[in-house]
């Protein structure tokens, strides 16, 4: 395979990108993480207690703190400790990452039209 950049359309990722991509989209790729942040980005307020993330699922409270811990750790959402409840948000930018390293170039829509 031919890798020279003369054939590339943008920069392929560098190891360090890969793997810091790699953890992230490892993160969302389990359907508890990816409802999880998906109902705290849907939050009109662009954050969510876990209290009212835990209702929404089968699931006993330590299990959802781990895979807020997942997510956090990835560096998807950031919690803020307010009394006894943690308030999450989605980190700014991360969604978007993870997006445009999935997203066709404008050449590869030329070509593909």
């Amino acid at each position: 395979m031919r890798t020279d950049a003369a054939q590339l359309s943008r920069p392929a990722l560098s190891p360090a990108e890969a793997t810091e991509l790699a953890t992230r989209f490892k993160a969302v790729a389990d359907p508890t993480r990816l409802r999880l942040l998906s109902l705290i980005a849907a939050h009109a307020s662009g954050e969510a207690c876990v209290c009212d993330l835990t209702p929404g699922f089968d699931l006993s409270g330590p299990t959802i703190s781990h895979h807020l811990k997942v997510l956090r750790e990835a560096g998807l959402i950031t919690g803020e400790r307010r009394g006894t409840w943690i308030y999450y948000r989605v980190v700014p930018g991360t969604l978007a990452t993870l997006a445009q390293a999935l997203s066709p170039t404008p050449h590869d829509l030329e070509v593909n039209a």
